[in-house]
């Protein structure tokens, strides 16, 4: 059913990049726009994430295509001004420690070859020359030179300050209003809010929403922030990031946990270490195990962050589903409803360039990208 009114007004489920990205597609064009939130802006997956805007990351298809594009979205919104100083272009370095490790390298980058993704195979001389410093365990690796970084949590407040948009903070939406089949609104603690569109972008918290428990996962993600081994630049060119990192993106009906490295150069010369992959697993404690474990591969890799000191530790959790695909589209049952969640490690990413596509669909407008493989059609009864 068309959106009766030429400035529809828009309530999302859900504050992180996502929904925030919705909000100022949706503002933009001139529609009224009503953010909510259970917590505050950024309090979930996207306050908890590496900020890597990376396609040397994806899974070959449709993530991989999907991440160029988004990367190419945020060089546009540096353009125009809107994430000035937020997006920065930067190398993702993928390594190998064991020749299957090596094989797995290789046939990424034959992947992102397909795409015409720019790409340099590196022995480990050459990779040592670009990484000086480096562990004996690194055998080679991948450059992918075009990659970027965005902190989630700056990108979601610069997009909603854009916006105009206040979300309302500390409401948790407790159930969604129906009239003959369409979502007319939603009922929250302090009353029903009406619209038109409803989107929900609510992460693990979509759990709770139409039977998405049964096809969406928690995954728990332990991350480390050291101290400074530099002041105002990142000591390495670009992150670090282990092809098992890479084989737990390509089998994500695995259930079982591992840590899965990535070493983070930050700007401030800091470095985030991560992260575990903990299926199933919904509290956002880290335990000393896990994260011994986390700086002991991460000192093999790279022997000089034993000089420095952890500071702070913490852990997000991550919505992903059967087929570690994301959920993006219209609702198949329900008219009014668009679902954009259980993004994986992805929504950083992915973020401004869902928000866009769920902001036309909410306008009654084809997106200007291909997300069909994400419907949650695709799933019974989703």
């Amino acid at each position: 059913m068309p959106v009766s009114r030429p400035f529809p007004h828009v309530v999302v489920i859900g504050a992180g990049i996502v929904g925030a990205a919705t909000a100022f597609y949706l503002s933009r064009a001139g529609a009224q726009v009503t953010v909510l939130d259970a917590q505050t802006p950024s309090a979930g997956a996207t306050g908890a994430s590496d900020g890597a805007v990376s396609v040397a990351s994806k899974r070959p298809g449709v993530m991989m295509q999907l991440a160029r594009q988004a990367r190419d979205l945020y060089a546009q919104l540096v353009r125009e001004e809107v994430l000035t100083d937020l997006f920065h272009t930067r190398p993702t370095y993928l390594f190998a420690r064991s020749e299957l490790e090596v094989a797995v390298i290789a046939a990424q980058q034959r992947d992102l070859d397909s795409q015409d993704e720019p790409t340099l195979w590196l022995d480990r001389a050459m990779l040592m020359r670009r990484v000086p410093g480096l562990g004996a365990s690194v055998l080679a690796g991948l450059k992918v030179p075009k990659d970027g970084h965005a902190i989630g949590y700056q990108v979601t407040h610069r997009l909603l300050s854009c916006a105009n948009v206040v979300p309302l903070r500390h409401t948790p939406v407790l159930d969604l209003v129906l009239s003959n089949g369409r979502v007319i609104g939603v009922e929250t603690a302090t009353g029903r809010l009406l619209a038109d569109v409803v989107v929900l972008a609510a992460g693990i918290d979509s759990m709770a929403f139409l039977g998405l428990d049964k096809v969406m996962i928690p995954r728990k993600g332990q991350l480390v922030v050291t101290d400074r081994a530099a002041f105002g630049y990142a000591v390495l060119p670009g992150p670090l990031m282990s092809a098992s990192y890479l084989a737990s993106k390509h089998t994500p009906t695995v259930l079982q946990s591992s840590v899965s490295l990535v070493i983070d150069p930050l700007r401030t010369g800091q470095f985030l270490l991560g992260s575990s992959r903990e299926t199933g697993i919904l509290d956002r404690q880290t335990d000393v195990r896990t994260v011994a474990t986390i700086l002991r591969e991460a000192i093999d890799v790279y022997p000089p962050l034993a000089r420095q000191r952890v500071i702070r530790t913490f852990a997000g959790i991550r919505a992903t589903t059967e087929d570690g695909l994301p959920i993006v589209g219209r609702h198949p049952e329900l008219d009014g409803l668009i679902l954009a969640t259980a993004m994986q490690g992805d929504g950083i990413c992915l973020g401004p360039l869902v928000g866009a596509a769920v902001a036309r669909w909410a306008l009654e407008q084809d997106s200007a990208q291909d997300f069909a493989a994400l419907s949650p059609a695709r799933f019974p009864k989703a």
